[in-house]
């Protein structure tokens, strides 16, 4: 079955009306007719005269009748010039929340998409009666804690940041193209975007998830469309465009401006150019020299696209791009182009109707460029109609321009439903100021809001059809945020410890506002907080109340006689966990704290330390007896007090050696150690041996001597 398709392709210097023949998916151009504007009707694709425009169509209408017959329906484009775009990020604070969902990204990219909406509306001097329809937005990038990263899903950080850059179509484009079709007695049967149009003619579906650039180049202004990843990612528009080159050509050879644009398309056919300036002289100049004249025109234009793209596309050249529409035949434009997206030269090309496909032509029509995007507002009209959607948000009607697959996220756009009313408000936080620091305590989280799509639950991706209802359900706003010490102190500040079998809680001694606190004293805002914590072996005996302890591991030193002696083996070892440790190193929680304690010196151990002699001690025979003489040599004071050899000495005494008796032995001093005495009834006379040699009573003595004394009795009278 065939049908018969009309449109028209409304542009800022002409109108150009179509009509194809369509049977099984096979299109046939039957008629075009171009007709051009004599006044300014049109302004950056938007219809300022009404009026005059539908007297245009009008008359492409009649005209195309008395071939065709009745025309009573007719497809149309928004021209992509009249499309803006708009870049804007949002960050918001993700601490201490779940994990991000495909939800919650999608209603951060529709906070950015609306934080670009409202930078677009500030633009405008009367902000109240803009209004604009998201036709596309592309996420430049996620970042987490100022890191770009790939998604935000299934991550946790601080902060989360989105960039977008957005598509609108002003609503009063729309809204004036249909008042014009009306008074041509038009019905609009669909509406689409010119570079929706073109990119559904030459770059099919399986073909969009490639990164490719369409550049449709009319007279004043380049559109641009990118796909990527099967879908239209971004559209954009430079001022720039085919009556630049015509204007080079003006001023070069002083030209009056149709007959330069008749210069530029003999550009296209001839070797030498035939040109008539101003004053009416005719020459004739060698296409070459025409060609360096609007060398610099064609490299401006070649800039301002090629920068259109990459800001368009994140800064990145795509893997192809397609030229369309009357400018798009510039000489040399293509190689212009790819050397400012450094893309070589068979990744840029011009595509006439010829590229589309399942599509003829009457021979009197011409395989042109320009004829690309009209015929592919016929053919989206038959493929891909677009149309008015009605439904409701919360019981308010919302009118939707249905340019793609809606989401309820558009229906939120339409219905002016910001972003944030899609999460409860957050509760109040405290600051606090602990240690020196300044602490930011976050209040709860709001509760997402629930969505339903006629009664069902949704989310903000959820398709949505004419006639859906609906409904937003605020969350629930979170909860002030409360606050112990316990909650800001680091757990590892609370440590147990075991110190001689002895086990031990250390929490940090703490006070708030310069009162003593506890771990469950509750926080207020602006408190000022401060903690010690036991993060020292010897802290934590202080901490402990095991100060007597500090004095078992102090180094073992005395003063002997006013000068200090350093005995290290008679210092206590210190142990943490079973190895040697000293009070300045860390303790964690668990480490069991013990030490091994070592006897005290005694005066006698001093002494040989200090090679003094306390007692003089020898030994001796005396009258077949063994006897041991012993004297104090040297006494030891202790802190001033007299103490015997075998005492001993805690550390840092002060001990004092002071001389006692440091005479010979003589032989007279035996007999203060032995019992031996004279018989009482001796009488006689009795000699003094030493080692049996005579000798005398005050005769040195040495130990190992044999004395003896022998005894002489007299004869009795």
């Amino acid at each position: 079955m065939s049908s018969k398709l009309f449109a028209l392709d409304i542009g800022t210097r002409s109108v150009v009306g179509i009509i194809l023949q369509e049977e099984n998916d096979h299109f046939h151009v039957e008629d075009i007719l171009v007709k051009e504007h004599k006044e300014r009707a049109m302004v950056d694709g938007q219809i300022h005269n009404v009026m005059y425009v539908a007297e245009l169509i009008n008359g492409i209408k009649h005209e195309l009748e008395e071939k065709h017959g009745p025309l009573t329906k007719v497809s149309v484009a928004a021209a992509g010039r009249s499309l803006k775009t708009e870049q804007a990020s949002v960050t918001i604070n993700i601490r201490n929340r779940p994990i991000f969902t495909e939800e919650d990204i999608s209603r951060l990219e529709l906070q950015a998409v609306q934080q670009a909406q409202q930078q677009l509306l500030q633009q405008k001097e009367d902000a109240k009666i803009s209004h604009y329809y998201c036709v596309g937005y592309s996420v430049l990038y996620y970042r987490l804690d100022g890191e770009e990263i790939g998604s935000l899903l299934d991550q946790q950080g601080d902060e989360a940041q989105i960039e977008v850059i957005a598509t609108f179509l002003p609503r009063v484009v729309v809204e004036s193209l249909i008042a014009a079709l009306k008074r041509a007695d038009l019905e609009m049967e669909a509406l689409t975007l010119e570079p929706i149009a073109a990119i559904n003619v030459l770059i099919p579906p399986t073909m969009r998830r490639l990164n490719v650039a369409l550049v449709d180049i009319g007279a004043g202004t380049s559109d641009i469309a990118i796909t990527d990843k099967s879908t239209v990612v971004a559209y954009g528009m430079v001022p720039t465009a085919g009556d630049e080159i015509t204007e080079a050509l003006s001023d070069h050879y002083l030209l009056d401006f149709p007959v330069a644009e008749n210069a530029k398309r003999q550009l296209q056919t001839e070797e030498d150019i035939l040109i008539q300036d101003i004053l009416g002289f005719d020459q004739y100049f060698p296409r070459d020299e025409v060609l360096l004249a609007i060398a610099p025109a064609v490299k401006q234009l070649a800039k301002s696209i090629g920068e259109e793209i990459l800001r368009l596309n994140n800064q990145t050249a795509p893997k192809a791009v397609m030229l369309v529409g009357g400018g798009s035949l510039t000489p040399h434009l293509p190689a212009e182009l790819g050397y400012i997206l450094d893309l070589p030269a068979n990744r840029i090309a011009v595509r006439g109707i010829d590229a589309i496909q399942n599509l003829t032509k009457e021979e009197h029509i011409k395989t042109s460029p320009e004829l690309v995007t009209p015929i592919g507002i016929a053919i989206a009209a038959k493929k891909m109609p677009i149309q008015y959607m009605s439904l409701t948000v919360n019981n308010q009607v919302v009118r939707l321009f249905e340019l793609k697959e809606m989401t309820v996220a558009d229906a939120f756009l339409a219905a002016n439903i910001r972003a944030k009313q899609l999460y409860g408000k957050p509760g109040h936080g405290l600051s606090v100021h602990v240690n020196g620091q300044d602490i930011f305590i976050p209040g709860g989280h709001g509760q997402p809001a629930e969505i339903l799509v006629n009664g069902q639950q949704a989310t903000t991706k959820t398709l949505i059809k004419t006639g859906d209802a609906i409904q937003l359900i605020e969350g629930q706003d979170g909860q002030p945020a409360t606050a112990t010490v316990r909650d800001i102190v680091d757990p590892a500040a609370i440590k147990t410890i075991t110190i001689q079998n002895t086990k031990y809680v250390i929490e940090p001694k703490i006070s708030v506002n310069h009162t003593p606190a506890s771990l469950d004293t509750v926080l207020n805002d602006r408190d000022i907080i401060t903690f010690d914590i036991a993060e020292t072996i010897e802290a934590a005996f202080k901490i402990t109340n095991n100060w007597h302890l500090l004095k078992q591991f102090e180094s073992y030193t005395i003063q002997v006689n006013g000068q200090p002696l350093y005995l290290p083996e008679f210092s206590s070892q210190l142990l943490i966990n079973g190895k040697a440790a000293k009070l300045s190193y860390a303790v964690q929680d668990g480490d069991v704290i013990s030490f091994q304690q070592q006897a005290l010196p005694t005066i006698q151990r001093i002494a040989e330390q200090m090679n003094l002699l306390l007692e003089d001690k020898i030994t001796v025979h005396f009258q077949n007896e063994v006897l041991e003489l012993s004297k104090t040599a040297n006494e030891a004071l202790v802190n001033e007090v007299v103490v015997s050899p075998l005492s001993t000495v805690a550390n840092r005494s002060s001990v004092v050696f002071r001389e006692k008796d440091r005479s010979r032995w003589i032989y007279q001093d035996v007999f203060r150690f032995s019992n031996w005495q004279l018989p009482t009834s001796f009488k006689g006379n009795f000699t003094i041996l030493r080692n049996g040699q005579p000798a005398s009573f005050d005769m040195e003595i040495f130990g190992g001597d044999k004395l003896e004394i022998l005894l002489e009795q007299s004869p009795i009278m």
